[in-house]
């Protein structure tokens, strides 16, 4: 029993160790993660998104953030191992060796006058004839006499010196790291403890194991549930038009989860009277359509109602129980709408090509949603773009877009390309902007990205690509800010959370509505970019051939193209049948409306020959594409086929898109009868 009080103190030094071991190294990562945080502002300084109060970084907000469950537990922890040092200190002092010399406070090899004046002068301070004080007297017999005795008594002097303890040599003693109450189990009260320690030690954590793995079990890495990856992958069509990505979007798992409560009714017919404009009901009919509407599930009425009030910014005037709704259907939009995407390219036939029409639907949908802009606002006007590029600008209207197209400026392009000092006469004079919400125009246009993409397909090793070939996708997405930044957050005043940047690069055949290939490109992880770049080209260069001088310089060029604001993107794809391929790379932005880049590539595939030679050109660009690409002219080819909006005047199931328009800046217009001419030269930049 003694031994096991004595080794009991070892029980909080193992805890103190287990707890060590991995909260270390995870609060080291934590601190050097948050050191690493850029101070510079990467988000919209506008008025609109200072009043929205997103980025305002209140003590309250401050404390919010930080007050997240692992931070807590990282603190309760450290607090937790703060207190087991005490303690063990404590400990530590109670159970200090036995030293005679020390507690009369004599060096060792003192005289015997030397100990017993020593032991007088102490016993006027603690005898029990001196001091009344209990602790006194306890500390007196129990230490100060003895250790008197240990030195006068020559036997105990002796052993003292030769073995360290007035008794004589002492046996080892082994213990076990546990508190001395384990170690007591006997009768009934054995039993529970016990009972208790299985539990708390096996079978609790066996329930939260069981716990997790059964909730987790129902998501993705991305967290969307497995339930709506296959309710979207069974809506999804190769023709599904923008308007009708709606109809898929919200047949999601997690919002047909959200309650449909009896006080929602009131509200959400109210704000079926406001969006009944945008919910594409025919008008002819509009008493049978509004009956077929309300018969859908109640949670598909109450998630598209709700998306609606984001489109047309209703959602000030909801009630409180509508309001966390709302928030709940934006927060998990962005990650819904991404896995969307997914299921619109992934492969759907033999050739492993995806759909390119829903593809560009959803990401039509994504940027309406961040933008709070009305996918009747994408409808194409005279002059060939919707008024959605306009929208997204601070304190601008349907009225200053009216007022502003009487000045000839129809196009978002128009209104770019005129100076600071043009854009501030037109909108004082003619829409009527204070000088601060002209300032507030300027910031956002200022943030808003311009793309260029370079890209080259080739088969490695060879000269040409033949039929059956692995065709290798070199694309290089270059991204341009008129304020200098390369990673940042858009402006969305209206959308209550924090939402990156995220490009959709796309390498499609418009003609046969065939996605060939497809990659999310990010900007703001600079160092996941240059470690995938150099990755990469110092792959390729290896299967090249390269030295290691040659894949050195190569490695540093990837590198300082990743720092000015580059993104490389490579893949793999099989190359069809024999035949000329007009394709075009979409660089699709999932926030902005207005800076989607397309660029034309025509592809020449060889008819595979028995000698396996390989000869003649096969990827034809515009200038931006060198390393000695043939262009090829052929004016007798049938003119590249394009993506068109749903919301143009052409029905949605029209195939023979030939010779209408093109998707230019996130919104379609026609093309004039000179355009064939620049298809012509193999490279289209709009």
């Amino acid at each position: 029993m003694a031994a096991s009080e004595e080794t009991s103190s070892l029980f909080p030094i193992f805890i103190l160790t287990i707890m060590a071991l991995p909260l270390v190294p995870y609060t080291i990562v934590k601190l050097c993660r948050f050191a690493s945080k850029k101070a510079k502002s990467i988000h919209c300084q506008c008025a609109v998104c200072e009043r929205s109060g997103k980025y305002r970084k209140s003590i309250f907000k401050k404390i919010s953030n930080f007050s997240t469950w692992s931070n807590m537990t990282v603190v309760l922890l450290w607090v937790i191992m703060g207190f087991l040092v005490y303690y063990i200190q404590q400990i530590s002092r109670e159970s200090q060796p036995f030293d005679p010399y020390s507690i009369l406070g004599l060096v060792a090899g003192a005289s015997e006058s030397e100990i017993k004046k020593a032991y007088r002068k102490l016993s006027i301070q603690y005898h029990p004839d001196k001091n009344p004080d209990p602790e006194a007297n306890l500390y007196f017999i129990e230490f100060i006499s003895k250790a008197y005795q240990a030195l006068t008594d020559p036997v105990s002097r002796e052993n003292y010196e030769k073995y360290g303890h007035p008794d004589g040599r002492q046996g080892m003693q082994m213990g076990i790291a546990l508190p001395s109450f384990l170690l007591n189990i006997d009768g009934a009260s054995g039993g529970i403890l016990l009972l208790g320690i299985v539990g708390v030690c096996i079978l609790l954590p066996l329930m939260m194991a069981v716990i997790y793995l059964s909730r987790s079990s129902k998501y993705t890495g991305n967290y969307v549930m497995h339930q709506t990856l296959s309710s979207y992958y069974y809506f999804m069509k190769p023709s599904l038009a923008p308007s009708k990505v709606m109809d898929v979007f919200i047949k999601a798992a997690e919002y047909m989860e959200i309650p449909v409560r009896r006080s929602d009714g009131e509200p959400l017919q109210k704000l079926f009277m406001l969006v009944r404009s945008e919910l594409n009901l025919d008008l002819k009919n509009i008493r049978q359509e509004q009956a077929k509407f309300w018969k859908q599930h109640p949670a598909l009425v109450k998630t598209e109602l709700l998306i609606q009030a984001q489109l047309t910014r209703e959602s000030a005037d909801l009630p409180s129980t509508l309001q966390a709704d709302f928030k709940k259907v934006l927060e998990i939009a962005p990650s819904l709408l991404e896995e969307l995407m997914k299921m619109a390219v992934i492969p759907r036939n033999q050739q492993g090509h995806g759909w390119l029409r829903p593809a560009i639907g959803v990401v039509e949908l994504s940027q309406s949603i961040i933008q709070a802009v009305p996918l009747s606002a994408r409808k194409t006007t005279g002059s060939g773009e919707g008024n959605a590029p306009f929208l997204q600008l601070p304190h601008f209207s349907e009225a200053v877009i009216k007022k502003i197209a009487r000045k000839k400026v129809r196009s978002f392009q128009e209104l770019q390309d005129m100076t600071e000092m043009e854009r501030a006469e037109l909108l004082t004079s003619i829409a009527g902007f204070t000088p601060a919400e002209v300032q507030d125009v300027e910031i956002v246009l200022e943030m808003m990205p311009s793309m260029t993409v370079e890209i080259i397909c080739e088969t490695e090793g060879e000269e040409g690509i033949q039929e059956g070939d692995i065709v290798t996708m070199q694309a290089w997405v270059t991204l341009k800010r008129r304020n200098g930044l390369v990673g940042a957050l858009p402006h969305a005043p209206y959308f209550p959370f924090h939402k990156e940047e995220n490009f959709w690069l796309l390498l499609a055949d418009a003609v046969s509505n065939e996605v060939w290939m497809s990659q999310k490109v990010s900007f703001l992880d600079e160092a996941a970019a240059i470690a995938a770049a150099s990755k990469a080209i110092q792959e390729a260069k290896e299967g090249s051939g390269a030295t290691v001088k040659e894949r050195s310089s190569a490695v540093k060029e990837a590198v300082a193209k990743v720092k000015s604001g580059s993104r490389l993107v490579m893949g793999k794809f099989q190359a069809p049948a024999e035949g000329n391929y007009n394709l075009t790379s979409f660089c699709l932005c999932d926030t902005w409306i207005g800076c989607d880049k397309k660029t034309n590539l025509k592809v020449k595939v060889l008819k595979r020959s028995r000698a396996g030679s390989r000869g003649g050109a096969i990827a034809e660009e515009g200038p931006a594409v060198e390393d000695g690409i043939e262009e090829e002219e052929d004016e007798e080819e049938e003119e590249y086929d394009d993506y068109e909006s749903e919301y143009s005047d052409d029905s949605e199931d029209e195939q023979d898109t030939k010779k209408k328009g093109v998707v230019a800046n996130g919104a379609a217009h026609e093309k004039g009868s000179g355009s064939s001419s620049e298809e012509g030269s193999g490279s289209d930049e709009e």
